[in-house]
C-alpha cells in the first residue's frame, strides 16, 4: 500500500513507459517512477554526456556459447548441428535465459554484438531482452530485434490470366547474421551503448519471441563512421570509365522485411511499361516506409575504382518533407555523408545522383566483381522531434485529466474557473511546451531546406494554440477541445504529425552505377506524355479488370467485398490450385459496396458466390428468398466442426443455415502489464473483479474501457449483449413472437451495464481505446481484433509489456464463469439464384478449408506486412497462424463463448431499445425497469408488424412458428454427423 501511495502523484506520467517528470522539482517523483519503468534511451544519452561518460576505446571481447554462464547444457550444440558456424551453437528458444559474464579494463560505453541463425518460417521477428548487471538500462533494453533476411522465390515475375505481372513468393534466407544491439523502432541511427564498470559485468540475454542458434556474443567499443575525406585517404584511384551498370530497382537480390515489395506504376517514364499490362516495374511507397527497413542490390563492375551511383527515384510524400535514406556498400555505411542522405518531393521521377552539400558527386570505392549496395529506411534524423512531441502530448493528457478530475468534466463556457490557484504552475508548462515545440518546428525547417510541410505547418499550429491558452489559463476548462479532445486540438496535430514524420516512402525504378556518362532522362517529354495519356485513356474501355461484370455461364462468379491486394490473391490462388484440382473456372471480381448484392439481385444479375460480407447480409437476403440453404449440400454438416457454433445464428431461420463465417472477430481484455504490476492490481476474471478493481484504478486517474463507451449514441449489439448472455438473459420469446428484455435475468444484465457508468464511474465516451491505451490512461478494458492488429503492428515501443485475457464473465452458482461475447465478422453465401450452386460450394469449402485459410493468412503478412492479420473463422486454421501460441489459446478459449445475437424481421428494434434503454438510464437517469418496460411496448408493436409483414402473422394471430436458432441446434448437427 505505501508504495502505491508514492504513485499518487505521478503515475499519469507513465502515459508511455520511461516518461519524464515535467520538472526538476519533480524529480524525486520521477526516480520512483523510474523504480518501475526504465526512462528512454534518449534520456539516458543526456545523462552520459552531463557527467562525462567516455566511449570504451579499442575493446574487443569475445564470449563463446560455451563459456556462457547461465545456459540449459541441453540446448548446446555441436559443430556438426551448427549450421556451418564451425563451432558449438546454443539453440535459443522462447523464454530462454542467458547469462554471460565479461570483464572490461574500464568504465565506459559499449556496443554489443550478436551471431545468429534465425530458425522455423515464421514472419514475426525474433525478439530478445537485454539486462546489465540485472537491470535495463533504459526501456528500449526491453526489446531488441534480431531480423531475418527475405528474397523473393523467383526472380522472374509470374502472369495472371490478364497478363498482369504477380509479386511473387517470399522466403527466408537461410544463413548466418550479425547483428548489433539496436532499438526496435530503429529511430537510433546508430547501435545503442551499454554502460559497464571497470571489472566483471554480467550481461542477461533472454529470448522473448522467437527461436535461432545463437553464435558468439561480442562486446566492442563504439564504432565510428570516417567522413568523406578519410574515406577517400583509405581507398587509392580515380573515377572510373567503364561502362553504366543499371539495375532494376524493383529486383533486390535480399531485404530484411519480407514485405517490402515491387509495385506497378502505370507510368510510361517508368521501366518496363506496357499500357494494356500491370508490370511490376518499380520497388518500394508505402511498404518501404517505416524505419529500419532495408533492401539490397547486387552490383557487379569489370574493375575496382571510383563510381557514382544514381538513383531513379520518385518521392511523393503527401506532407511535402523530404524522405532519409541510409547508404551501405558492402554492408558498411562508407562515410558520414550518406548516412542520412535526404530525397526531396518531387512530382515527377528524377536521377537523383548521391552528393554533397554543394550538390558535387560523391564516389563510392567499389570492388571488380560483385557489390552490394543497401538503402535502409532511416528516420533518426527526426528522432529527437517525435521525443519531444511524445513528451507534449503525454504532458496534453496529465494536464487534461487532472482539469477534468477539478472541474468535474463541466465545461460550460459561462461558468469562471481560477485554474491557476490549483495549478500555479499551468502557465509556466505550457508556455515551456510552446518553446520546444518551437524550437523543433525550427529544426525540421532547416531538414526540409526552408520548405514547409504538412508536419511543420502543424507545429506551428500547435505552437500558437499552446501560447493562446497560456495567455488564460483560466479559461482552459472551457476550451479543452483546443488542448486535447477537438479534431485541430493541439493533441490532434501533433499525433498526426508523429505519424506522419515517422513515415518515409520512396518509390525507385532503376540503379545506375556510373563514371562520367550521361544518364537516360528520368522523365518522358510532353508531346511523348501528351501521346500515351490518350492511348492509355482508348484502351481503359477494353482493359481486364477486377471489377464486378458478367462471365460465361461455366465460370464460377464471386464477388468479393475487400480492397485489390486480397482479391488477386485468392484469384491466383484459385488459379493455381483449385482450378487445376476441380476443373472449375473461378472469376472473383472487386464489390465496392456490399449494398450492390441487394440491387444485384432485384436485377436477377446476382453473382453465384460472395464473400467478405457482413454477417447479418445472408439474412437479409434469405428472409427475401435471395440465398441458398446450405445444408442442401449433403455435405455441408461436415464443414460445421471447423467453426464456432454461435457464429451460425445470425444466418439461420429455423434449420435453415444461408451464410457460413468467413473471418471472426473476438472480444478479450487488454491489460497493460507494466501498469497492473506497478499497481500492484489483479487482472480481473468477473465482473465482480472489475468492480472491485475500479477505485484503486480510478484513484491513479486511470478507468477501465467497456466497448460501450467505443460506441457513440447508438450501443450495438457486440457492446450490449455480452451483459445479457452472461446473466443467463434473452432477447426474444422461444417462438419469436415478442422479447425478453424485461426478464428477470435480461434485467440484471442491463442493470450492470448501466451500473458501470452510473455507479461506478467507467467512461462514458472513449473516440479510440487503443491510444488511450498506448498512453495508459486506459491501461485495461475489453476490446476486439481492430485493437489487437494495432497494438501488434503499431505500437512496437509496448511489445512484451501488454496482454490478453478472457472476456470477464460472471460466476453462476456452480462456480463456472459465463464469458459470452459477439464475434460477428464477414460471411459467405450461395444465391438462389446461381445456376453453379454445386460449384460454388466446392469453392465455398476450398475457400474455408484449413489448408487454404493457413495459406492465405500466412501469404497475406508476408507480402504486406504485420498489420495484414486474417481473423479467420476456420478455428483449425487458426491455430496453425503465426500469432504467439499464448494469444492464440485466449482467443480460443473466448470463442467457446461466441454467441452472435439470432436474427428476426425485427432484430433491429431490440438493438436500437436496448440502446435507448442505455441512454435514458445513464444521461437521464430514468429508472432501469421503467425504461425497460416502455423499450418492451415498441420493440413488440414493430415485431407484430414485421412478423405480419413476412407471413408469421396474421390479424395479431400467430399462423407460422418462428423459431429462433441456437447454439444447441447447431452443436447436435455436429454430434449427428460425427456419429
Amino acid at each position: 500500500m505505501k508504495r502505491k501511495m508514492m504513485f499518487w502523484s505521478l503515475i499519469l506520467l507513465l502515459l508511455v513507459p520511461g516518461q519524464l517528470a515535467f520538472a526538476d522539482k519533480e524529480k524525486s517523483l520521477e526516480q520512483v517512477a523510474e523504480q518501475v519503468i526504465e526512462p528512454r534511451y534518449l534520456s539516458i544519452l543526456k545523462q552520459w554526456n552531463e557527467v562525462g561518460q567516455d566511449n570504451a576505446q579499442e575493446v574487443e571481447r569475445v564470449v563463446a556459447p560455451t563459456d556462457f554462464l547461465s545456459k540449459d547444457e541441453n540446448s548446446l550444440l555441436s559443430g556438426a548441428e551448427s549450421k556451418e558456424y564451425g563451432e558449438q551453437v546454443y539453440a535459443w528458444g522462447d523464454q530462454d535465459v542467458i547469462t554471460i559474464e565479461v570483464e572490461v579494463d574500464e568504465d565506459g560505453l559499449y556496443e554489443l554484438g550478436f551471431d545468429y541463425y534465425p530458425l522455423g518460417e515464421g514472419i514475426v521477428p525474433i525478439e530478445g531482452s537485454i539486462q546489465v548487471n540485472g537491470e535495463f538500462p533504459y526501456y528500449e533494453s526491453r526489446r531488441i530485434i534480431f531480423p531475418k533476411d527475405w528474397k523473393s522465390a523467383t526472380n522472374d515475375f509470374e502472369q495472371d490470366r490478364f497478363g498482369d505481372e504477380i509479386i511473387p513468393a517470399q522466403m527466408s534466407v537461410e544463413k548466418w547474421h550479425f547483428v548489433k544491439a539496436e532499438d526496435s523502432s530503429y529511430l537510433h541511427s546508430r547501435p545503442l551503448k551499454y554502460e559497464l564498470k571497470k571489472g566483471k559485468n554480467t550481461i542477461t540475454l533472454t529470448n522473448l519471441r522467437g527461436e535461432m542458434l545463437l553464435g558468439n556474443v561480442y562486446v566492442n567499443s563504439v564504432g565510428t563512421i570516417p567522413t568523406y575525406e578519410e574515406y577517400q585517404k583509405k581507398h587509392e584511384g580515380n573515377l572510373t570509365n567503364a561502362e553504366t551498370v543499371t539495375v532494376e530497382a524493383e529486383h533486390p537480390s535480399i531485404k530484411n522485411s519480407s514485405f517490402i515489395r515491387p509495385v506497378n506504376r502505370q507510368d510510361a517514364s517508368v521501366v518496363p511499361y506496357k499500357r494494356d499490362r500491370r508490370l511490376l516495374n518499380a520497388l518500394g511507397g508505402d511498404s518501404w516506409q517505416t524505419s529500419g527497413q532495408q533492401a539490397s542490390w547486387e552490383i557487379e563492375v569489370e574493375e575496382a575504382g571510383y563510381y557514382q551511383i544514381s538513383l531513379k527515384v520518385l518521392q511523393e510524400k503527401q506532407t511535402g518533407f523530404p524522405v532519409f535514406r541510409t547508404v551501405m556498400i558492402n554492408g558498411e555505411v562508407p562515410f558520414e555523408e550518406v548516412e542520412h542522405y535526404s530525397f526531396e518531393q518531387e512530382k515527377n521521377w528524377v536521377n537523383e545522383t548521391l552528393s554533397n552539400e554543394n550538390e558535387e558527386p560523391l564516389l563510392f570505392y567499389l570492388n571488380k566483381g560483385k557489390n552490394t549496395l543497401t538503402l535502409k529506411v532511416d528516420a533518426s534524423p527526426v528522432n529527437t522531434t517525435l521525443f519531444e512531441m511524445d513528451q507534449v502530448m503525454r504532458g496534453i493528457e496529465e494536464l487534461s485529466l487532472s482539469i477534468k478530475r477539478l472541474t468535474g468534466n463541466n465545461q460550460d463556457r459561462s461558468r469562471g474557473w481560477r485554474i491557476t490557484e490549483y495549478m500555479p504552475e499551468i502557465e509556466e508548462k505550457l508556455s515551456t511546451w510552446a518553446d520546444n515545440l518551437e524550437a523543433e518546428s525550427e529544426y525540421l525547417l532547416e531538414l526540409s531546406n526552408g520548405r514547409e510541410s504538412v508536419e511543420i505547418v502543424s507545429l506551428q499550429i500547435a505552437v500558437e494554440r499552446l501560447r493562446e491558452l497560456a495567455a488564460d489559463p483560466d479559461k482552459i476548462p472551457a476550451r479543452l477541445t483546443q488542448l486535447s479532445e477537438g479534431s485541430s486540438s493541439v493533441a490532434q496535430l501533433l499525433g498526426k504529425a508523429t505519424l506522419d514524420l515517422k513515415k518515409q516512402p520512396l518509390i525507385m525504378d532503376r540503379l545506375y552505377i556510373h563514371g562520367d556518362d550521361a544518364l537516360p532522362k528520368p522523365e518522358l517529354g510532353f508531346f511523348a506524355k501528351t501521346k500515351e495519356s490518350i492511348l492509355k485513356f482508348f484502351h481503359s474501355f477494353q482493359s481486364n479488370t477486377l471489377a464486378t461484370e458478367k462471365v460465361d455461364d461455366d465460370v464460377v462468379e464471386v464477388w468479393v467485398n475487400r480492397p485489390r491486394q486480397y482479391v488477386e490473391l485468392m484469384q491466383n490462388m484459385a488459379d493455381q490450385n483449385f482450378t487445376p484440382e476441380t476443373g472449375i473456372k473461378v472469376r472473383f471480381s472487386i464489390m465496392p459496396s456490399e449494398q450492390k448484392l441487394i440491387l444485384a439481385n432485384a436485377a436477377n444479375s446476382q453473382p453465384d458466390l460472395a464473400l467478405g460480407i457482413s454477417s447479418w447480409l445472408p439474412y437479409e437476403l434469405a428472409i427475401r428468398d435471395a440465398a441458398y440453404d446450405l445444408r442442401q449440400f449433403d455435405d455441408f454438416d461436415d464443414t460445421l466442426g471447423h467453426f464456432s457454433p454461435g457464429a451460425f445464428l445470425p444466418m439461420m431461420i429455423d434449420d435453415q443455415v444461408y451464410g457460413i463465417p468467413e473471418t471472426q472477430d473476438f472480444f478479450v481484455q487488454f491489460y497493460r502489464k507494466d501498469i497492473m504490476n506497478a499497481l500492484d492490481i489483479p487482472v480481473p476474471d468477473t465482473w465482480d473483479d472489475v468492480v472491485n478493481v475500479l477505485p484503486e484504478l480510478q484513484r491513479f486517474g486511470l478507468n477501465y474501457y467497456t466497448p460501450i463507451a467505443g460506441a457513440v449514441a447508438f450501443k450495438p449489439f457486440q457492446a450490449t449483449s455480452p451483459f445479457i448472455y452472461q446473466h443467463q438473459g434473452d432477447l426474444y420469446e422461444e417462438d419469436g413472437m415478442g422479447t425478453t428484455i424485461n426478464s428477470d435475468e435480461t434485467l440484471r444484465g442491463i442493470q450492470l451495464m448501466t451500473d458501470l457508468n452510473t455507479i461506478y464511474s467507467t467512461p462514458l465516451q472513449v473516440p479510440n481505446f487503443y491510444n488511450h491505451f498506448r498512453y495508459s490512461t486506459l491501461p485495461i478494458g475489453v476490446s476486439n481484433f481492430q485493437t489487437y492488429v494495432e497494438l501488434t503492428s503499431a505500437a512496437p515501443e509496448l511489445s512484451g509489456w501488454w496482454d490478453i485475457s478472457p472476456h470477464p464473465g460472471v460466476k453462476q452458482e456452480n462456480g463456472t464463469v459465463e464469458r459470452w461475447a459477439t464475434g460477428s465478422g464477414q460471411s459467405g453465401m450461395i444465391f438462389n439464384g446461381s445456376k453453379n450452386k454445386d460449384e460454388a460450394w466446392e469453392l465455398l469449402k476450398w475457400w474455408m478449408s484449413t489448408e487454404t485459410q493457413t495459406d492465405f493468412a500466412t501469404t497475406l503478412q508476408i507480402m504486406y506486412g504485420p498489420s495484414y492479420m486474417w481473423n479467420t473463422a476456420n478455428l483449425d486454421a487458426f491455430k496453425q497462424l503465426p500469432w504467439p501460441e499464448e494469444h492464440k489459446e485466449v482467443i480460443l478459449k473466448q470463442w467457446e463463448y461466441l454467441k452472435e445475437v439470432p436474427k428476426t424481421p425485427y432484430t433491429y428494434m431490440v438493438e436500437r431499445e436496448i440502446s435507448n434503454v442505455w441512454n435514458r438510464v445513464v444521461f437521464d437517469g430514468e429508472n432501469t425497469r421503467s425504461a425497460v418496460d416502455d423499450a418492451v411496448v415498441t420493440i413488440n408493436r414493430e415485431m407484430r408488424r414485421k412478423m405480419e409483414e413476412f407471413g408469421y402473422m396474421k390479424d395479431g394471430k400467430v399462423v407460422k412458428p418462428y423459431h429462433i436458432p441456437t447454439i444447441e441446434q447447431v452443436e447436435s448437427w455436429v454430434e449427428e454427423n460425427e456419429e
